[in-house]
């Protein structure tokens, strides 16, 4: 069987020659992830690895490191190198200096404030907005995938779970995602195959993070997953818990995101104007 070719992936080079670890960052969705340096370029990085196991495992990955190649955008997290290993996976990755939103919320122990919100949102629709031009659902939107540079610039991370789709309004039908913040359509996809969705599930997710940077937790966050699933399927949107303590553009801007039907949901572009 001839082995795929993986464009952007070094093969047989052993990636400590030329970046070292200088620290750990915190623990990802598969795995460590630690901050690396380059022993040249003094550049840093931060450093996913992942066990692999064959061709199949490799071609999964492959995906991210695409979209990551091929999505340059200053609202979408860059990547430096990727090597396969010694049957590793190692992805360096820029470097967000800032951390992930969720937790920077736990360490200055509150939300954001409304006109913190309004700035990473923007950035946020402005990658939503390139990444569905280009046919990419990102499709695991949340604070913990937002990542901020000293400079408070928006970088979305993890495309790890990420579809690209290479016709024009092609829909999905895997179900990939966290469940609280998942569209309904998405939800209904896990229980019913020949019910696909496509990027307006990301819309969604937008608005479900802008309330969890609102609350510090998206709602519904002390029940069950599997209990989340059904409600989202059955209930109404979710609101800010207290609305009044919020403009009225900000309570119209979530309506705009979290609306059942995804057709009657905002395009990113719509949501920028």
């Amino acid at each position: 069987k001839k082995s795929k070719i993986f464009q952007y992936i070094k093969k047989d080079q052993d990636p400590e020659e030329i970046w070292k670890v200088v620290g750990e960052l915190g623990d990802g969705a598969f795995g460590k992830v630690f901050k690396a340096q380059h022993k040249t370029r003094g550049t840093f990085a931060a450093l996913k690895q992942m066990e692999i196991n064959d061709d199949n495992d490799l071609e999964d990955y492959s995906i991210e490191i695409d979209i990551l190649n091929e999505c340059k955008h200053e609202n979408i997290v860059g990547i430096h190198e990727a090597y396969y290993y010694k049957n590793k996976l190692w992805l360096y990755i820029e470097f967000c200096s800032g951390g992930a939103v969720d937790s920077i919320m736990v360490e200055l122990e509150k939300p954001l404030t409304e006109s913190q919100i309004r700035c990473l949102c923007k950035q946020m629709c402005q990658a939503l907005s390139f990444l569905h031009k280009n046919m990419i659902i990102h499709r695991d939107l949340k604070a913990g995938n937002v990542l901020l540079t000293l400079d408070a610039t928006v970088k979305i991370a993890d495309f790890g779970v990420s579809a690209k789709n290479s016709k024009v309004g092609q829909k999905r039908d895997s179900f990939i995602g966290t469940p609280y913040w998942m569209a309904p359509e998405v939800v209904v996809c896990e229980t019913m195959k020949d019910n696909p969705y496509d990027h307006k599930a990301d819309i969604w997710s937008l608005g479900i993070t802008l309330i969890e940077f609102a609350q510090l937790e998206p709602p519904n966050h002390e029940m069950h997953p599997m209990r989340v699933l059904l409600k989202i399927q059955k209930s109404d949107p979710p609101t800010l818990s207290q609305p009044h303590k919020w403009s009225a553009e900000f309570n119209d801007f979530l309506t705009k995101c979290l609306v059942r039907t995804p057709e009657r949901r905002l395009e990113a572009d719509e949501l920028l104007q």
